[in-house]
């Protein structure tokens, strides 16, 4: 894995765009739902799965007798060409229509070294849930490798073809949840969200509150009978207004998977002196300058963290200190973690999916 890419808190700089409710909520009810399947990749150049390998073969001699050209599963011993393949298709958040095409993800489930070259076979999609057993696209094409490090996992480009709409239902007894992403949920927030609103209802002559914060993530909004007949007007008007963000809560949001740490807020960290592998760090408030009887020794094991003209550390110090040292993100990413458990950093732990 690459060395760490950190994000610290940024300088002020010009505002592009006020934030506005639709940047830091979604609707309860828009969700990314998987289409999923087995298939099989053909041409792939003697590096399938082999003969030997009765889960490929079985659903070979089965997709030749579907075509009239029967054969037994011993004369499909010597076929090295062809790879069983689980599929996946991730759908819009906003849902999908039928004919609408989508971008397939494959991984090799057998013996097979690449799926390079190949191409999926037509292949059905169903749901997750198991007593739903219907249809909802086809997929099939060439195949591409978009990482040659990982030739087993491939993608088809708009390969999957929906063959059923997929639709989300936002309003249930005439009223709509804003939920906000997990980086900016907050009683703080949730409050602001529902004061904006009917701040911006009671200019039209709402007379009564219609949002409430029910929790940190959520805020229920109840449509006004005047609005119901044209809902999707009232919500954009609700998405588009503009927030005055309150403070920022002090978060690390780290991601394993892509070696990135993201420090939002002014997070501090607490006296501490740390050692791993060779790599040793300390801080000490207030900074210590050094004399002659204790002089400043560098090291290129040692990280220094700047902190003049501040009471204390910051965690975007200790990045920078440690990305000049080359640490790499494991190793970063463990430090944090560790620090964050025994009290060291002042501030909650954020982990993004992959």
């Amino acid at each position: 894995m690459a060395l760490v890419v950190a994000t610290a808190l940024l300088a002020p700089a010009a505002v592009v765009h006020a934030t506005r409710v639709g940047d830091v909520t979604h609707l309860q009810g828009a969700r990314h739902n998987k289409l999923v399947g087995i298939g099989l990749v053909c041409g792939l150049n003697g590096k399938g799965d082999g003969g030997k390998f009765a889960p490929a073969i079985r659903p070979l001699v089965q997709m030749l007798a579907n075509f009239s050209n029967p054969a037994a599963v011993e004369e499909l011993k010597d076929a090295k060409n062809v790879a069983l393949v689980s599929i996946e298709v991730t759908l819009p958040e906003h849902g999908v229509r039928e004919g609408d095409a989508l971008d397939v993800h494959l991984t090799a489930i057998g013996a097979a070294k690449s799926l390079v070259g190949g191409r999926l076979f037509l292949a059905p999609l169903q749901g997750p849930n198991k007593k739903d057993r219907r249809i909802f696209a086809m997929a099939a094409g060439a195949v591409e490798v978009p990482d040659p490090k990982s030739p087993t996992r491939a993608v088809v480009r708009r390969g999957a073809i929906m063959e059923r709409d997929v639709v989300h239902h936002y309003i249930s007894d005439g009223a709509v949840t804003l939920v906000l992403s997990d980086v900016h949920a907050s009683w703080a927030m949730a409050a602001t969200i529902a004061q904006i609103i009917n701040e911006d209802q009671s200019a039209v002559g709402q007379s009564d509150a219609i949002a409430r914060a029910v929790d940190p993530k959520n805020v229920a909004v109840t449509i006004p009978p005047a609005e119901r007949a044209d809902p999707a007007a009232f919500l954009a008007r609700i998405e588009s207004l503009e927030l005055l963000m309150p403070a920022s809560e002090a978060r690390v949001v780290i991601n394993r998977a892509k070696g990135t740490i993201v420090v939002t807020g002014d997070v501090e960290i607490a006296p501490v002196w740390f050692s791993q592998n060779g790599l040793t760090i300390q801080t000490v408030q207030p900074p210590f300058d050094g004399t002659p009887e204790n002089p400043v020794v560098t090291e290129s094991t040692v990280a220094k963290l700047d902190v003049s003209g501040r009471p204390s550390a910051k965690l975007n110090d200790l990045v920078a200190a440690l990305n000049r040292l080359r640490v790499p993100a494991e190793r970063m990413i463990d430090l944090v973690e560790t620090m964050h458990r025994t009290g060291r950093i002042h501030a909650r732990i954020v982990y993004e999916d992959p």
